[in-house]
């Protein structure tokens, strides 16, 4: 059978009234007595009558929906991102719809394209690997429609923006790595076209200079898709390991390329952190209970979405075009257990 929504139609039949009556009582009209609007209200109740949202988008020219784009929905990080946006938007009155790109520009064009058919009245959105072009946002973004960017971003876009302070976070989990006497610190991270790659892997490597050591370009390693793919993984810490100086230490700047790293590590059965250590950016739980305990960059994810979601409701409801922009930067927190310390060996 298939599913037929309760309309005011079935309301005035059910009770012998006009439907213009049941939509001013539903309205709560002057026109229409106490007694009336009673009748309708219960009866609306009793039917389980719920407004329909298109018609009202229609209506009020306002659907109350957000539309959310992120890489991947099940990382760690991007879901606690989704926690922090719904915490807000449905406090406000807001649905948010969420769509995942995959790190692919043409998915990120399509979920654009769907939400703004649907008739969102914003947009969070943290960019693919993949995105080089920007025309499609951009020509939202032209028509005045309300976009903030979140984690993964863009100058070319004037508008708010949410991120978190890469660069700090690269910088102490390098610096924290050379303090427990590592010389040889790789940094395994994702594609070199984003704004989290470009912001950590500079952290990275000021920390080096800072502290006396030498950049060597063959420790950096790139993974296109993030990790979303575990064999590009292996194919760098690979490529790492069959060079003639070994590094002691690796640097996995994302969740997936962390634990990836961890999977390689032990494939090619090295030990962590006898053999080397191991720092990553990882928001995972699960963090603490891996042997060894794992160090970590931790993102302030949930503050982000909830930063991020406050900046577009401003956009959407102001009553006037905003041309100041807010660019809001989270501060990370390096939680350091065993996975970067080295054990001492005591002799006899």
């Amino acid at each position: 059978m298939k599913f037929e929504a309760v309309t005011i139609k079935d309301i005035a039949r059910a009770l012998g009234i006009s439907t213009s009556t049941v939509s001013r009582a539903l309205r709560d009209s002057h026109e229409i007595s106490p007694e009336t609007k009673q009748l309708v209200l219960d009866c609306a109740e009793k039917l389980n009558y719920r407004p329909n949202p298109i018609a009202l988008s229609l209506k009020e020219r306002r659907s109350r929906s957000i539309g959310v784009v992120v890489c991947e929905i099940a990382n760690n990080f991007f879901s606690q991102v989704i926690n922090g946006i719904e915490s807000i938007a449905y406090d406000k009155g807001y649905n948010v719809i969420i769509s995942q790109s995959r790190e692919s520009y043409d998915r990120e064009v399509i979920d654009l394209q769907y939400l703004a058919s649907r008739s969102v009245d914003g947009l969070l959105i943290s960019l693919s690997t993949e995105t080089n072009d920007l025309s499609h946002l951009k020509a939202l973004h032209a028509k005045g429609f309300p976009i903030v960017l979140f984690d993964r971003i863009t100058d070319e876009i004037n508008t708010h923006k949410v991120i978190v302070d890469n660069f700090k976070g690269g910088y102490e989990a390098t610096e924290h790595l050379i303090k427990n006497g590592h010389k040889r610190i790789a940094v395994l991270t994702n594609s070199e076209f984003l704004s989290i790659t470009h912001e950590r892997v500079a952290g990275y490597k000021e920390a080096l200079i800072a502290n006396g050591q030498k950049v060597n370009e063959n420790y950096i390693q790139h993974c296109f898709y993030g990790g979303m793919m575990f064999e590009e993984i292996e194919d760098a810490v690979n490529k790492l390991f069959t060079q003639r100086n070994k590094p002691d230490a690796i640097f996995a700047t994302s969740d997936k390329l962390t634990t990836g790293c961890l999977k390689t590590l032990k494939r090619r059965g090295l030990k962590v952190p006898d053999d080397v250590s191991v720092v990553g950016f990882s928001n995972s739980d699960l963090a603490e209970l891996i042997d060894p305990p794992l160090t970590v960059v931790r993102q302030p994810a949930f503050e982000m979405g909830k930063d991020a979601t406050e900046l577009l409701l401003q956009l959407i409801e102001s009553k006037r075009p905003i041309k100041e922009f807010e660019k809001r930067i989270l501060t990370p927190e390096l939680q350091i257990r065993e996975s970067s310390i080295k054990k001492m060996v005591i002799a006899d």
